[in-house]
């Protein structure tokens, strides 16, 4: 008996798995249910336990050429190569606030010296 005073159940539940389905089957349903004739598309949703939903979104991405490309942003090639210019890009602007300060204190100093010489 578990803590709760109830007797645990010792067989495992089988966990539910998400179906995935190749593209090769998608193209080869989509290709099917473009022949079905007028009610034939039922029978074949539940021969292949698909739901209309699903051949659907599989109609629109065949007719739009994108069933078989992969989902999610396009990697970037050139990452280090970004990071390593953003890098310089800041070492660089850091560099130029402190030669615009050094000329400022220049200039300041400049005119400072001719008031005292006048």
């Amino acid at each position: 008996m578990s803590e709760n005073g109830r007797k645990g159940n010792p067989e495992v539940q089988p966990k539910a798995e998400r179906r995935r389905f190749s593209v090769e089957y998608k193209r080869r349903i989509v290709a099917e249910a473009e022949q079905c004739q007028h009610g034939e598309l039922g029978s074949l949703l539940r021969r292949e336990g698909i739901t209309y939903a699903q051949i659907g979104k599989w109609r629109t991405a065949h007719a739009e050429g994108t069933l078989g490309k992969k989902r999610g942003p396009v990697a970037n090639p050139n990452r280090a190569e970004m990071r390593r210019l953003k890098a310089e890009n800041a070492r660089l602007k850091r560099q130029l606030e402190r030669a615009e300060l050094i000329i400022e204190a220049q200039k300041k100093l400049a005119r400072l010296l001719e008031e005292e010489q006048s």
